[in-house]
């Protein structure tokens, strides 16, 4: 089953100009949608409070797909879209997003996502008042050229130090960087629940679970 997922809520673009964007591409990917999820929201609610749509998550089967416009549509907190990635991932569902455009399924390279993650949290800051500078800016740093090769770094699990001579940068300079974009907490603490080894034993002994179905499994234990 292909399903076309949309939702209201302020900040995104209009029902109207979703349904058109996912139709788009999916005329101009062969890809037939079968369903069509409409999520209306007033307010930018937590994943716990969407219930509607945690169903339909849990609905999902091996198998399925989803066509999203933007991966804000799912969520715009960054925490939230991890564990939602997660349970496309553990339930073997291929997300397509839009834009930009992406393909999200148990062979995606997980650093490829980084960046998205990272944007999205970026957003997430900016949103709030900062003083000394207008509301909803970030600055710019001579770093940022570099993120990509700094998320691979610290991936592979790269020293700053490493990195910092790699790059030819300032070593402090570039852990400031790294702190102040949260960088190691999205690499260390987002994805500890995947695994992507081709190992049998390995892939039994980490099995992914999704977030939203573990917790249930430990609301049913107790």
């Amino acid at each position: 089953m292909v399903y076309g997922y949309i939702r209201q809520l302020h900040g995104l673009n209009s029902l109207a100009e979703q349904q058109r964007v996912i139709l788009s591409f999916s005329l101009a990917n062969d890809i037939q949608i079968d369903k069509e999820v409409v999520e209306y929201s007033n307010r930018p609610l937590k994943i716990e409070e969407r219930k509607e749509f945690e169903e339909f998550l849990r609905s999902l089967c091996e198998g399925d797909s989803i066509v999203v416009p933007t991966l804000s549509v799912l969520s715009q907190r960054a925490e939230e879209l991890i564990k939602l990635i997660n349970c496309s991932l553990s339930k073997e569902v291929t997300l397509y997003v839009v834009s930009p455009k992406r393909v999200i399924n148990k062979t995606t390279k997980i650093i490829d996502l980084f960046p998205l993650i990272n944007d999205l949290r970026e957003a997430e800051a900016s949103k709030s008042t900062q003083i000394g500078r207008p509301k909803g800016s970030r600055s710019s740093s001579k770093f940022d050229k570099f993120k990509a090769q700094i998320m691979k770094g610290l991936t592979e699990g790269m020293s700053v130090s490493a990195m910092a001579r790699e790059l030819e940068v300032s070593r402090s300079s570039l852990k400031d960087y790294i702190e102040s974009r949260k960088l190691r907490e999205l690499v260390d603490g987002a994805w500890l629940e995947t695994d992507f080894s081709d190992k049998k034993k390995e892939s039994e002994d980490r099995v992914l679970i999704c977030p939203l179905e573990k917790n249930k499994l430990e609301d049913e234990v107790l």
